[in-house]
C-alpha cells in the first residue's frame, strides 16, 4: 500500500511575506503553490533579453499600444501563482493590471528566454501555466539554438503561430502585428 503525503501549497501572500538572505543570489517565483528557486541569469541571457526589450519597446512606443516590462517583475495570476517572466507586454486596454506590487491579472504577452537550467520549466511548466490562465501569446527564445517560437492561444490551447532561427523562418505575432524582430541583433 502506497502512502500519499499531501504537501500544502504556498500562497502568494505567504510567499511575499518570506524573508530571504541578503546574500542569496537566486530569484524565486511561485508556480502552482510551489516555491521555485532560479539561478541568476547569465550575461548572454541578459544581453538577449535587453536587445529583445529594446526592439519590442521601440515598436510598442511607436505604435502607442501598451507597456513592456522585463524581469524581475511579479505577475499575479491567482493566489498560488506568481511567475516572473523575462518580458511582459500589457496592452493599453489592460493598463490597470500594472500596479506598484506587480502585474495583477493576465498580461497580453509573456516571453521566456530559455536557460540551460530552465528548459523544462519554460517549455512545459510555464507554457501550461500561461495557457491555463489564458495569456494570449507566449514566446520562447532559445539562445542555444538561436531560435524563437511564438505560440498563440486558440480555443484555450497554445498552437505554434510562427518560429524562426537565424537561418530561416519568419516571425508573426497576433499581439504585436507588424513587428519585425532583427534576429541577428538579438543573438549577436
Amino acid at each position: 500500500m502506497a502512502l500519499h503525503v499531501e504537501t500544502r501549497k504556498l500562497t502568494v501572500a505567504e510567499f511575499h511575506r518570506m524573508e530571504f538572505d541578503d546574500n542569496d543570489t537566486h530569484l524565486y517565483e511561485l508556480l502552482d503553490g510551489e516555491l521555485v528557486k532560479k539561478k541568476a541569469p547569465t550575461p548572454k541571457h541578459q544581453l538577449i533579453l535587453s536587445e529583445l526589450y529594446d526592439q519590442i519597446k521601440a515598436f510598442v512606443k511607436q505604435q502607442q499600444i501598451g507597456y513592456v516590462l522585463f524581469a524581475p517583475v511579479d505577475v499575479f495570476l491567482d493566489d498560488y501563482n506568481s511567475p516572473q517572466p523575462d518580458l511582459v507586454f500589457v496592452d493599453k486596454t489592460k493598463a490597470d493590471l500594472i500596479t506598484n506590487d506587480g502585474i495583477v491579472g493576465v498580461p497580453t504577452l509573456v516571453v521566456e528566454v530559455i536557460s540551460p537550467s530552465s528548459v523544462y520549466r519554460d517549455r512545459v511548466t510555464k507554457k501550461a501555466l500561461y495557457e491555463r490562465f489564458g495569456v494570449p501569446e507566449y514566446w520562447l527564445v532559445d539562445p542555444a539554438d538561436e531560435y524563437v517560437e511564438i505560440f498563440t492561444l486558440v480555443d484555450g490551447q497554445y498552437q505554434l503561430l510562427s518560429a524562426a532561427s537565424l537561418e530561416e523562418g519568419q516571425l508573426t505575432s497576433n499581439v504585436l502585428t507588424g513587428l519585425t524582430l532583427d534576429l541577428k541583433s538579438l543573438f549577436a
